[in-house]
């Protein structure tokens, strides 16, 4: 579903991504991991829209989004509209309600808004929260917003930024179910995550960077075959003790 090829970012001096290349497989969940300053995040915002590459190109089946001939102006729109996107931290506007917002988003997204997926706004109970102001609700309650409003449009790729971040285990629960049963339908994830049980429930592949460049792109099977270990968890911790390894259909490091 998206390719990534050769992408470039630099802040001043720092080289955040060092040629990044990066087969994003379509019905799969994707983690993306490693350890800090590899450049998880600013890898996100280029695919998002929100961080401008210095070089290199990001495809989506096919046709560039980043990079030469990619789409400006409403082609710019419809592509950021087919992606769904669930931050750490989601900041909204304080004053509005839970419903403003949803219509707000709507509105913005205009014809592409489409069907809604109201299935998390029932399983999270809700209906009894939508016309308080934001400000009044709970960091759990603003995160269940958050996670709503990330699948209410059936975007074709969710972004999903540590989503089970200050939920309760019964809602953090019912937003893995989600992705399983969405990642069933067709849909592609990539996610970041640092609670590593919720890796190996949900991930199917693994990207892993260090210092801006992907150490690792594969499947959990080939990471775990790879490192010797059997548990997801151990198989990363392994990656950033020996750190860089290369890609599964390349020769690993010793």
């Amino acid at each position: 579903m998206i390719e990534i090829r050769s992408l470039t970012k630099r802040f001043g001096p720092v080289d955040v991504l060092r040629g990044v290349d990066l087969t994003i497989r379509p019905g799969r969940v994707t983690a993306v991991v490693g350890p800090n300053g590899a450049g998880k995040t600013t890898l996100i915002k280029a695919i998002l829209g929100l961080a401008r590459p210095d070089g290199g190109a990001i495809l989506l089946d096919g046709a560039p989004v980043v990079g030469d001939g990619a789409p400006r102006g409403d082609a710019a729109v419809a592509y950021r509209a087919r992606i769904g996107y669930m931050p750490q931290i989601a900041r909204f506007p304080e004053q509005l309600s839970a419903r403003a917002l949803f219509a707000f988003v709507a509105e913005l997204r205009g014809a592409g808004a489409g069907a809604r997926d109201d299935e998390l706004l029932e399983r999270f109970d809700l209906a009894a929260h939508l016309d308080k102001p934001l400000r009044a609700l709970s960091g759990g309650t603003r995160q269940k917003i958050n996670a709503v409003l990330a699948f209410r449009f059936r975007p074709a790729l969710l972004v999903l930024d540590e989503p089970t971040a200050g939920l309760d285990p019964l809602s953090s629960a019912i937003l893995k179910d989600k992705v399983s049963a969405e990642r069933a339908a067709g849909r592609t994830f990539i996610l970041t995550s640092h609670v590593m049980s919720e890796l190996e429930e949900l991930a199917d592949d693994v990207a892993f960077l260090v210092e801006g460049r992907v150490a690792f792109a594969g499947s959990r099977e080939q990471l775990q075959t790879l490192t010797g270990q059997a548990r997801l968890e151990r198989a990363i911790a392994h990656l950033m003790l020996r750190a860089p390894i290369r890609g599964a259909g390349a020769e690993a490091a010793a």
